[in-house]
């Protein structure tokens, strides 16, 4: 288990953030914000309903920007000084890359090389993380997890952006940072939950909209197994991480995997029942009929994180159950009306203070 010394100390440490305004950007930014460290965030989301703006972080500036306006990032990055990157800033959703395959692959794809490429002209960039995804692995429908060593690939629009973008890093690293100055890796999660994600075609926001209105949850494919984490286990992940490039070696480069033990792996329908359970009344949840033609998704996929384990000394804290429960409670009580800052900060808290 990570305790919070083994972070590292972020007390006044420059980081730079692309996507902060995403869901995992949010809650990294309030994780920093609670370690004391400095945070800019470079992104923009302009949809109705966002986790960010209601957070009132401390020691946070935020830039409205696109990954793919390079000289906007690059002056941003510069003006920032950061000693360490995050880059989060993505299209995330595998529907939505059926839809819009071209801006999937440019802002996944263009927009790593240009972030890579802001970063050899800041000098004071010490460590760079990339967040790629667990679906960076070619599908084979193991029932065993797939580690780092395994084969990249990608059906989908989204699954194959995200693993070009891990040959990017592999490739700018080969080429331009070879030299040692600059720690970089690349980080693969697996399905992360909690509180104040809206994004479309996600089990745990679909099921909070519908709960919240009285319908009943349909799931398009209840079957499927997938690694399930609260948010915060991968984002202390990266921070030790981030921690061991900033203050160690090289030897820490390459690709890292920060999922839940094999035993949290949970099939859709298994979740959403238990997210209705810690719901409440009037929490219904049903599969949807079969159709025909119906987008594909991977069916079983779970990664191994004994790298990170053994290496780094991370551990997941909150099992599935504990991240499920945790996520339900969070809507409820924002459907409530409780302030969403409030609900961060003593998720937070109660993560940080959970024993070893």
């Amino acid at each position: 288990m990570v305790a919070v010394d083994e972070l590292g100390d972020w007390a006044g440490r420059r980081v730079f953030i692309t996507g902060h305004m995403g869901f995992k950007g949010s809650w990294l930014c309030a994780l920093l914000s609670r370690l004391g460290a400095e945070t800019t965030g470079f992104g923009f989301d302009h949809r109705p309903r966002l986790l960010y703006p209601q957070l009132r972080l401390q020691n946070h500036l935020s830039v409205e920007g696109d990954v793919n306006d390079y000289r906007a990032l690059q002056a941003a990055m510069a003006t920032a000084a950061p000693e360490v990157i995050v880059h989060l800033a993505a299209q995330p959703l595998v529907l939505a890359s059926f839809d819009n395959p071209v801006s999937t692959f440019e802002t996944n794809i263009i927009g790593t090389v240009k972030v890579l490429e802001a970063v050899r002209r800041v000098r004071s960039v010490k460590a760079v993380l990339i967040v790629t995804s667990d679906k960076v692995y070619r599908n084979e429908e193991h029932v065993w997890a797939y580690r780092e060593t395994d084969t990249l690939g990608g059906a989908d629009p989204y699954s194959a952006s995200k693993a070009a973008a891990e040959l990017v890093v592999a490739s700018m690293a080969s080429s331009f940072f070879a030299d040692g100055q600059k720690g970089m890796a690349t980080v693969r999660a697996g399905n992360v939950i909690g509180g104040g994600d809206w994004a479309d075609d996600r089990l745990l926001p679909d099921a909070a909209r519908a709960f919240e209105t009285g319908q009943p949850l349909v799931l398009r494919n209840p079957d499927a197994v997938r690694p399930w984490q609260h948010v915060l286990d991968p984002l202390t992940g990266y921070l030790v991480l981030a921690n061991h490039l900033v203050n160690e070696s090289t030897s820490r480069f390459g690709c890292w995997n920060f999922g839940p033990s094999g035993d949290n792996a949970a099939t859709v329908r298994d979740v959403a029942k238990a997210f209705a359970t810690n719901w409440g009344a009037g929490a219904i949840v049903k599969d949807a009929e079969p159709r025909c033609g119906t987008r594909k998704e991977t069916h079983f996929l779970t990664v191994d994180s004994t790298r990170a384990r053994h290496l780094l000394g991370w551990r997941p804290r909150w099992d599935a159950k504990e991240a499920v429960r945790r996520a339900a409670v969070w809507y409820r009580r924002c459907a409530d009306g409780e302030d969403a800052a409030l609900l961060v900060a003593d998720d937070i808290e109660s993560f940080l203070a959970a024993a070893p």
